[in-house]
């Protein structure tokens, strides 16, 4: 039942950033992961929060299940105080430091090598003593499958037998182009001749799990890395500014829906199983809808950030004596 709530809160607070989007009250870019949920919510269950999770910038839903609040997000694309970077990443640059959320990344592919220097610290804490083996879990689209930092880091993560997890989230267009046309590789769980693969259907929330609770054991083993393909399916385009629907057709998404949508397949196991009755799962979802509509409310009325803000966290731990505005006259200098 946890599965369904959180799966459908993330398909509810999509449609709502969708709906304030085009109402102009969020701005920039917004990468909408409706379809996905199963993904996000069951790599969760099958991971640890002492896992780390780096990822590509369609990332509300990763931020939802590693301890963000619906508000939180909604804030967040909104420019808010009350936003989970306070206002400063917006729809991209997500970050939970505690749960070990290192964020979304703007540009495709940079986050890789960055995993893997979280799989490197992983493995100089265990062998130093600081704690047991964890893994890195590394996002990435098939748009950026067979870019050559994600080879290279798979070497290295292979070289040294790190507990990195090379995940190609394939929702089968990269940006507006089919695997087919982009992608000389098929299927991407085969990308490494000596890195093992696994083919996950990303529209089952229980199958994703299982396959994690295996990749860990896997990877927490000091077999080293692990290529995994994660098929699922957006039901928006690539961006707000894209349709959707220039290189497939309607009727494409709509069959997705009727016969692989991860909510309803989830719904149905549910029913089944008799852990649920419709009537039960129509007051979920009822309760959903009110929760995320209080907290978008509420992210409209919180305040913008303090123009200070512009100026802060952008060393650790200290600020730098003089930092440059746009304009020289809006330039800072602080005191040592």
């Amino acid at each position: 039942m946890k599965y369904y709530r959180d799966m459908q809160t993330i398909r509810r607070m999509e449609i709502v950033l969708d709906t304030e989007y085009k109402s102009k009250n969020i701005r920039g870019f917004c990468h909408l992961c409706d379809g996905q949920e199963a993904v996000y919510v069951g790599v969760e269950a099958g991971a640890t929060r002492d896992d780390d999770w780096i990822a590509t910038y369609r990332c509300h839903g990763i931020a939802y299940v590693r301890g963000d609040t619906p508000e939180m997000i909604i804030a967040e694309l909104m420019g808010k105080e009350t936003g989970s970077s306070k206002g400063k990443g917006g729809s991209m640059h997500f970050y939970n430091k505690d749960a070990k959320f290192w964020g979304g990344a703007g540009i495709v592919g940079a986050q890789v090598p960055v995993g893997v220097g979280n799989a490197f610290a992983n493995m100089y804490k265990a062998r130093n003593g600081d704690g047991p083996l964890n893994m890195a879990i590394n996002f990435y689209g098939d748009g950026a499958a067979n870019q050559g930092q994600v080879w290279e880091a798979t070497n290295m993560a292979k070289l040294w037998n790190l507990p990195a997890v090379f995940v190609t989230e394939n929702n089968l267009y990269g940006m507006g182009t089919s695997v087919a046309r982009h992608s000389s590789v098929q299927p991407y769980y085969e990308m490494g001749k000596v890195v093992p693969g696994l083919w996950i259907d990303g529209m089952d929330v229980l199958a994703v799990r299982e396959a994690f609770k295996y990749i860990r054991e896997y990877t927490t083993s000091g077999k080293g890395p692990m290529y995994v393909e994660i098929e699922t399916y957006r039901y928006h385009g690539h961006s707000m500014s894209d349709p959707g629907l220039t290189y497939r057709d309607r009727a494409e998404v709509q069959n997705v829906r009727k016969i692989r949508d991860p909510i309803a397949l989830t719904k149905q196991r549910i029913l089944d199983g008799g852990y649920a009755t419709e009537k039960e799962l129509k007051a979920v979802d009822k309760e959903v809808r009110a929760e995320v509509a209080e907290a978008n409310e509420r992210a409209k009325a919180a305040s913008t950030p303090n123009l200070d803000e512009v100026y802060s966290e952008i060393y650790w731990n200290e600020n730098p004596p003089f930092i440059r505005g746009v304009e020289l006259q809006d330039s800072r200098t602080f005191s040592s």
